[in-house]
């Protein structure tokens, strides 16, 4: 009987007040199938009657290897019972059996309360961003979200070392106006790793958690799904904000990820109910406040300016003023800028390089450079007194500093 004349009898029934033998004369079929049809509350089904597997037989004999080694492959299991038929259909009857021999290993569901958790991660864009001097690279993206508001908050940094990952979660933390009690981070080598079954943070890390006063959770390895609402999100990146998009550099990459982050971060999302910006006041208020003072981040070292007056950061080599050739200079860089100092004076800046093995070079420090052999040729050039039979005058080495300008500097 198919269903529209099971619907049909019923309604003859109900609304016309039909008798079984007058529905059975109409619809001409047998006054029992009437009946039938009247007896049943729920529309009829073709359920084909099941018929035997070709690994019933061995079924018992895979039930007993379970037993005994609960994680057994099927391969190894067809070599033990000696099997010989298609291994599709053995893969699927251990799989459907195999839970009943393993231990419960339930996921409990994490809940996040207002201000507790910040998950990190780094996402590498599938796409070639020029980074200049007609070099196209895949600089990593620094990704941040929080658990209970779901705010997701991202910045592309130039690596991946240390001192940019550092830097880079700075400028995020600002834009959010607070610090979370706990960062969630993966086996990063720049943030920590797991030794001797124990995680432990990178020394630069540390550091920096230490100013901020927070805590730091080190996922255990090959655990994707202890942060997965980051996770997630970098996959959010890649299929509603890459795809159809240009980038001229990191900076333009940049300021369109934020754009889009504002959309991103109003939209409705189905797990919490309501937009991540609705919950990010509450989430915002119980998280600790930014320290009073800014923490130091990014590149810093102090060394000799050697005789071609350039200085190297992160495998680019940048021009210095060559004044303070042989002398002490402070090289310092954040993810945008590089300075140097020679005595709190600045002797050079420079844009950041975001490609590799480049040389950058201030025409001024050039033409600085290209003009001071000359000087110290008329210097050394200058006579100086001649008396016969009198020993020559040695000139103080002082009055070179002087020449150069390097007086006030110890």
């Amino acid at each position: 009987m198919s269903v529209e004349d099971w619907a049909e009898i019923r309604r003859l029934h109900r609304v016309e007040s039909m008798a079984i033998k007058a529905i059975a004369r109409r619809l001409g079929i047998s006054r029992n199938a009437v009946r039938r049809a009247l007896a049943r509350d729920a529309p009829p089904k073709y359920v084909r009657q099941p018929v035997g597997s070709i690994v019933d037989a061995v079924e018992p004999a895979v039930r007993e290897l379970l037993q005994a080694v609960p994680d057994m492959p099927a391969t190894v299991i067809a070599e033990r019972i000696g099997w010989d038929r298609s291994i599709t259909v053995l893969k699927d009857r251990v799989r459907e059996l195999r839970p009943y021999y393993l231990p419960p290993d339930p996921a409990s569901r994490t809940q996040y309360d207002p201000g507790e958790r910040v998950q990190c991660d780094l996402w590498f864009p599938p796409a070639q961003i020029p980074v200049g001097f007609g070099h196209t690279d895949s600089p990593p993206v620094l990704v941040m979200v929080s658990g209970y508001s779901r705010m997701i908050f991202a910045r592309m940094i130039p690596t991946r070392q240390a001192l940019d990952l550092i830097a880079g979660h700075w400028i995020l933390l600002q834009q959010m106006g607070a610090v979370p009690k706990e960062l969630v981070w993966d086996n990063e080598p720049a943030v920590g790793s797991w030794r001797a079954g124990k995680p432990k943070l990178a020394d630069e890390f540390e550091a920096f958690r230490g100013m901020l006063g927070i805590a730091v959770h080190q996922c255990r390895p090959r655990d994707p799904e202890a942060k997965g609402l980051v996770e997630r999100v970098n996959g959010y990146f890649e299929t509603s904000f890459l795809p159809g998009r240009t980038f001229t550099g990191p900076g333009d990459f940049n300021t369109q990820l934020v754009q889009w982050l504002v959309r991103a971060n109003g939209r409705h999302h189905l797990r919490i109910g309501c937009a991540p910006v609705t919950r990010w006041a509450a989430d915002q208020a119980a998280m600790l406040t930014l320290a009073p003072v800014a923490p130091q981040v990014g590149w810093t070292t102090t060394v000799r300016l050697p005789r071609d007056h350039y200085v190297r950061l992160d495998s680019n080599d940048y021009s210095v003023d060559p004044v303070a050739v042989g002398r002490k200079v402070v090289v310092t860089a954040d993810l945008e800028q590089v300075s140097v100092h020679l005595a709190g004076r600045e002797v050079a800046a420079h844009q950041r390089c975001w490609a590799r093995q480049q040389t950058i070079t201030d025409s001024v420090h050039r033409a600085a450079a290209l003009a001071m052999p000359s000087a110290a040729a008329e210097i050394t050039a200058q006579p100086g007194p001649q008396v016969a039979g009198e020993d020559v005058e040695q000139r103080d080495l002082r009055e070179y500093d002087r020449q150069f300008g390097l007086t006030d500097v110890a």
